[in-house]
């Protein structure tokens, strides 16, 4: 894609490149704002990272109850911004940059994602148009992701002569499986929308923009149990990285510890005086 295929631009209330909307429902919109196609530089995901730890040091009560990510009606985000991998300017203008400097960006991946990953709530990506190489690994690191009929994704990075360095090779793999992964990241090819529903990358594919049916899932998602979501989060990433048995365990710490939550009280008493589902909780 070329850098004049489709406009973002930068959001003219604050020049920064990531726009952040905190709704009544408890959901809130993280919105890319960089020109031309949201490429994912060090600025934009330093943004990305602040809003997300931010979340995270606010009082309990005062967290966002489910997230939306995404890059607007046009494209999610059409990877890194490649020109902060070479040197500018001098005798040799597209010479590599140096280990070092290729450690700072990847850092910058590695913790502006992760930070993403680590939000306490149900995370989705709303994918519009093209999600390729770090836009990709962004949309990856929520929880669901939600695709319009015209969005497409690819981890290209192999055609460059490198690999993925923002979960690409990792978050992929846990979600699709290795052989996918693989013929994905070593292949660098474009999957549409109806392929990655079917191999799992995406949870649901529906017609029109993708941020609307996103942000009525969340809002669904935000209306549930705050803690006790957060606990199954919990639960469920950090029994990835776990034999069976220590992800059962901590399953069992997660339990328990949700038995002690408001979130239980109302559930419970909602269950024996009107039955399931009818729970308001708080």
């Amino acid at each position: 894609m070329s850098s004049s295929d489709v406009p973002a631009p930068t959001d003219p209330a604050t020049g920064r490149l990531v726009r952040h909307e905190r709704r009544e429902d408890g959901v809130e919109l993280i919105t890319l704002t960089h020109p031309k196609v949201n490429a994912l530089c060090v600025e934009l995901l330093g943004e990305l990272e602040s809003i997300a730890v931010d979340m995270a040091q606010r009082d309990p009560d005062d967290r966002p109850r489910a997230v939306v990510i995404t890059g607007g009606p046009k494209l999610f985000a059409a990877g890194a911004d490649i020109t902060e991998f070479a040197e500018r300017g001098g005798e040799a203008p597209f010479e590599l940059s140096d280990a070092d400097a290729v450690a700072r960006i990847g850092g910058a991946f590695l913790r502006a994602l992760g930070a993403v990953a680590a939000i306490e709530c149900p995370t989705i990506a709303a994918v519009n148009g093209v999600a390729f190489g770090g836009g990709c690994e962004l949309a990856l690191a929520c929880d669901l992701r939600v695709a319009s009929g015209g969005a497409r994704f690819a981890q290209p990075e192999i055609l460059l002569g490198i690999i993925p360095g923002g979960g690409g090779t990792q978050r992929l793999t846990r979600l699709v499986g290795p052989a996918r992964a693989k013929d994905l990241v070593f292949t660098g090819r474009i999957v549409d929308a109806a392929e990655a529903e079917r191999i799992g990358l995406v949870d649901a594919v529906v017609d029109g923009d993708a941020t609307d049916a996103a942000l009525e899932r969340a809002a669904a998602l935000a209306a549930g149990p705050r803690r006790s979501l957060a606990l199954a989060k919990r639960a469920i990433d950090g029994g990835l990285e776990l034999s069976v048995a220590d992800g059962l365990d901590l399953e069992q710490r997660c339990f328990v510890d949700s038995f002690g939550t408001e979130d239980a009280r109302v559930g419970v008493a909602s269950f024996l005086e009107h039955g399931p589902g009818r729970a308001v909780f708080p």
